[in-house]
């Protein structure tokens, strides 16, 4: 019997649980990721929506910030939604000066580009490579990607309204970011799809 893929969520802070609970529901093993021990027993890891400035500086104190950049050079598969996707960014645009990005995705990523909390809305996205229509997105002061490298392939888009053609969606090899919250919805086909991803690179490693 094939071992189950071990999904780490990063839980210095923001929304770990719903995370955990969509991993759990795809027959995964979830489990909270807060020290550089925890990290080295995972086999992927999903970086959680909250507050990207809150979430650089506790990497730090919590020495994360290096061995997780090293895990993702190693070729870990990484998934980061909202605050996440500004984590994996090469570049930011409206970050505060000291905030420290773990990086991977060859991408700029405007922070708070939908505007303030009250400006968060829901919007249909399409996202390629996942089946079964348009995705019900939830955007919570959310960034977008402003440009991607060539390396980084756009995965989805906002469908209509102000922000119609924004990035929302990308990949880059084994890393994923998404700019809405796909935790907070019940949708599990963009967990699925990185559920895939972790094992599909564990079976690559084991071969």
């Amino acid at each position: 019997m094939t071992a189950s893929v071990i999904i780490g969520v990063l839980a210095l802070q923001g929304d770990t649980r719903e995370h955990l609970h969509a991993v759990v529901s795809l027959d995964a093993i979830g489990r909270p990721v807060r020290r550089a021990e925890e990290l080295d027993t995972v086999d992927a890891l999903i970086i959680p929506g909250g507050e990207s400035t809150t979430m650089s500086k506790l990497a730090v104190e919590f020495g994360l910030l290096e061995p997780i950049r090293k895990r993702i050079a190693a070729g870990l598969p990484v998934y980061g939604s909202c605050a996440g996707m500004i984590m994996l960014a090469s570049t930011l645009l409206d970050g505060r000066p000291d905030q420290v990005p773990f990086g991977g995705i060859d991408m700029t990523v405007r922070r708070n580009a939908f505007g303030r909390q009250v400006d968060s809305f829901e919007g249909s996205v399409d996202i390629s490579g996942i089946e079964g229509g348009p995705f019900h997105a939830v955007f919570i002061r959310a960034p977008w990607v402003e440009s991607v490298g060539d390396s980084v392939e756009v995965l989805g888009r906002v469908n209509a309204g102000p922000a119609a053609g924004r990035i929302v969606a990308v990949r880059q090899q084994h890393l994923l970011a998404t700019a809405f919250h796909p935790e907070l919805t019940g949708d599990l086909r963009v967990h699925r799809y990185f559920v895939e991803m972790a094992r599909e690179a564990g079976q690559t490693t084991e071969g």
